[in-house]
């Protein structure tokens, strides 16, 4: 078998040869601090993208199968996004920056973690007319100027794209990313202005959710149409969850959002893809029920975090529709071999349930050590196949 086909099996309860080894992506420091260790060069370092051939490279030294971030995307947020530029810059060498998504955010070069955001220009009917409406509009250029990220073909989607695709060369699965339903609104009113709106314009709230859902299911439709039913999952993007649960009132997520999702899931169904991920980091428990009841069952990366997420809990709950990929301690990377050995037999009761496969529970932070990486994937071949 390969890591295609004994993936398909994992998440199917299917019979397969050996678990596949899967990862989620290392953050650009993780890798900066392994060149300078000599594990990989610098040149390495920066050009590694999800599913690039140098991403393909870097984990196969470690020991991974490929990175589950293996997708095909079509542009279906704003097209263009907005150009980024500095608005001002102090002396000490923080800038204000205008992002892609149009939100002010604060940047350093030497600051870590996420930018504060100073500001959206997202408000209200005005700007939404005039700014973003405008890039909320379909047309081909937003399938055809999709990358496509694999491991051997990079290019822009043309009809060599196109016929690659159809002759599924390529051995590890391969997903069609259906975009993000309330994430990107999320993303361009910051919570407190997308709570605000609910409540000051709840037509144009709607009409936002609306825009975006189908703009995320004609997207979707045209990729389809184009290359046929070739991929292997279905996968959208949110991150819409922090530490304490949802950053929008499950009610109306189920009221407002959930038909999209259930329409773009149809749709993937109708062309043979039942396997449908969805990632979004935090505590994802309150959505669950909504995503999996339109259509959404794997999902991804289950962070164990503060709040122990675990896909023995939610399968005890929703039955064995739902499955899983992540819900492995990442930390347990920056301690010893023996931190690497509990988290592995902690792993095997959950890989007994059945469609679960184990993942880092998001990307590689830069306290993890290489060689813990490493001898991870080896007790992981040898406790759970090879």
């Amino acid at each position: 078998m390969n890591h295609r086909q004994r993936t398909l099996a994992a998440l199917n309860y299917q019979p397969y040869d050996r678990l596949p080894i899967v990862h989620f992506g290392f953050l650009r420091d993780t890798l900066r601090k392994w060149a300078r260790q000599g594990h990989i060069s610098s040149e390495l370092a920066e050009a590694q993208l999800d599913s690039n051939a140098v991403d393909q490279e870097i984990g196969a030294r470690l020991g991974f199968d490929f990175n589950w971030q293996s997708v095909f995307a079509p542009s279906a947020g704003l097209f263009p996004p907005f150009e980024r530029r500095v608005l001002d810059e102090t002396a000490d060498g923080w800038r204000k920056v205008l992002s892609p998504n149009g939100v002010i955010i604060l940047e350093k070069d030497d600051a870590r973690g996420i930018p504060p955001e100073l500001d959206h220009l997202l408000k209200g009917r005005g700007e939404w007319q005039e700014h973003f409406l405008p890039r909320m509009q379909f047309t081909p250029e937003r399938v055809t100027h999709a990358t496509v990220r694999t491991p051997s073909f990079e290019a822009r989607f043309d009809q060599g794209g196109a016929n690659y695709l159809r002759a599924n060369a390529w051995e590890h699965p391969f997903g069609l990313h259906c975009g993000s339903l309330y994430g990107w609104i999320r993303n361009w009113l910051g919570v407190v202005g997308s709570s605000y709106l609910q409540a000051d314009d709840p037509a144009l709230f709607d009409e936002i959710i609306e825009t975006v859902g189908e703009m995320c299911y004609r997207c979707a439709e045209a990729t389809l149409a184009e290359v046929g039913g070739v991929f292997d999952f279905g996968h959208f993007w949110e991150d819409i969850c922090f530490k304490n649960g949802p950053l929008i009132n499950p009610r109306v997520f189920r009221k407002k959002v959930g038909p999209h999702y259930r329409r773009i899931t149809d749709l993937l169904r109708q062309r043979g893809i039942t396997i449908v991920s969805l990632d979004c980091d935090g505590w994802i428990d309150a959505l669950v029920p909504i995503w999996l009841e339109n259509g959404v069952n794997v999902m991804f990366p289950i962070e164990v975090g503060t709040w122990n997420a675990s896909i023995a809990r939610w399968r005890a709950k929703y039955g064995p529709e739902l499955r899983g990929i992540g819900g492995m301690r990442k930390y347990v990377f920056a301690q010893d071999y023996a931190a690497v050995d509990a988290e592995v037999e902690r792993l095997k009761a959950l890989v007994d349930l059945g469609g679960f496969i184990p993942c880092p529970d998001h990307r590689l932070p830069d306290d993890c050590k290489w060689e813990n990486v490493q001898y991870y994937c080896e007790r992981m071949r040898k406790t759970f196949g090879e």
